[in-house]
């Protein structure tokens, strides 16, 4: 008998299978038959959680164009950045980025709620590091680390001559005699192009959960990608004073909530509630409430649960993302565990005075 025979397989004190069992009820209360349609559509007065760019000056205008380009890109994150870059090498230098928000960086232009990171090893994520000669800060980079570093990709490779901010894309038209695409703006623009690239992520449309009453909230609301600073105060380390009088209720238990919630508040609001489950939502005296449509949303609604409303720093999002463990990861500058997903913010925040 050699060692390797000799080696005997350390005890566990738990019956991995009934581990498994378990997790797997409590996915099967998370499944939804209704899938994407939980969702609500963002129009009419849902309108503004979309329509709204908490970012720029409003009142933006311009004349539309009717120029014509090699390549129009569409979408202005990190595809358009790396299509249109590479099309620059290649010394293609007449094209066009259509981009609705106000700048570069796509998700990472809109997400900036307190304490926004991405969980994928930023030499992974981040394209064109040894091009720029750039090293991140951080092995897993914060939101406003991202968002400089599409910038620095637009100023390194000219893009922002190319490119149409504040600007959405309506249609694209294929014309047989001239060979050409017609691309169609809600700024009125009709630009021809040969080959048109559409690099729109999957993480550019924000989500709200049908909760009942949602349209009739009389607080003030924001979905997290479209964080209202001058609401709130404070900047994405937190310290949000002005809702220090406020009372907050938060849809969604997810990973947005957790870190920018572990971030936000130098002392808890009066009031502050964790809705893991969507609930019907009544105007009113409801101080606060968010309305949530990430993980969050996909709790059955058969089986809600709610925290009670505590101090900040005593509320846990479960067993590996307590605020507390959030928050002295913030402090200490840690690294999360999970190097799979990033954290889009697809959860809402509204707020009320009182």
């Amino acid at each position: 008998m050699n060692d390797v025979d000799q080696i005997t397989k350390p005890a566990i004190d738990f019956v991995p299978d009934g581990v498994r069992e378990k997790y797997g009820r409590e996915r099967d209360k998370r499944l939804r038959a209704d899938a994407e349609n939980q969702y609500v559509q963002m129009s009419g007065p849902l309108a503004q959680f979309l329509e709204r760019d908490p970012h720029v000056e409003p009142g933006f205008a311009r004349e539309p164009l009717t120029d014509e380009v090699d390549v129009v890109v569409v979408g202005g994150g990190f595809g358009g950045l790396l299509a249109a870059a590479r099309l620059r090498e290649a010394g293609v230098n007449d094209i066009r980025i259509i981009e609705a928000a106000g700048d570069f960086g796509g998700t990472w232009y809109w997400n900036r709620y307190p304490g926004a990171q991405c969980d994928i090893d930023s030499y992974c994520y981040l394209p064109l590091l040894e091009e720029l000669n750039y090293v991140p800060k951080e092995r897993y980079a914060y939101a406003e680390e991202i968002l400089e570093h599409a910038q620095r990709v637009g100023r390194a490779f000219n893009l922002y001559d190319a490119a149409l901010f504040q600007t959405r894309v309506r249609d694209l038209r294929w014309a047989e005699d001239t060979k050409r695409w017609t691309v169609h703006t809600n700024r009125n623009d009709a630009i021809k192009a040969r080959f048109v690239i559409v690099a729109m992520g999957t993480t550019s449309q924000p989500k709200l959960p049908g909760v009942t009453g949602i349209e009739k909230f009389e607080g003030h609301a924001f979905h997290t990608s479209r964080w209202d600073y001058d609401y709130t105060g404070g900047d994405s380390n937190g310290n949000l004073h002005k809702l220090a009088d406020k009372r907050v209720a938060v849809i969604g238990t997810g990973a947005t909530e957790t870190p920018n919630i572990s971030t936000s508040f130098s002392a808890p609001p009066p009031r502050l509630v964790f809705v893991a489950t969507s609930r019907p939502i009544r105007s009113g005296r409801a101080a606060c409430s968010l309305a949530g449509s990430g993980n969050a949303a996909r709790t059955s609604m058969t089986s809600p649960w709610e925290s009670r409303s505590r101090p900040i720093w005593s509320t846990t999002a479960g067993p590996r993302c307590s605020a507390t463990t959030l928050a002295s990861r913030q402090r200490r500058r840690r690294q999360p565990r999970c190097r799979r997903r990033k954290c889009f913010g697809t959860s809402n925040s509204l707020t009320s005075r009182g």
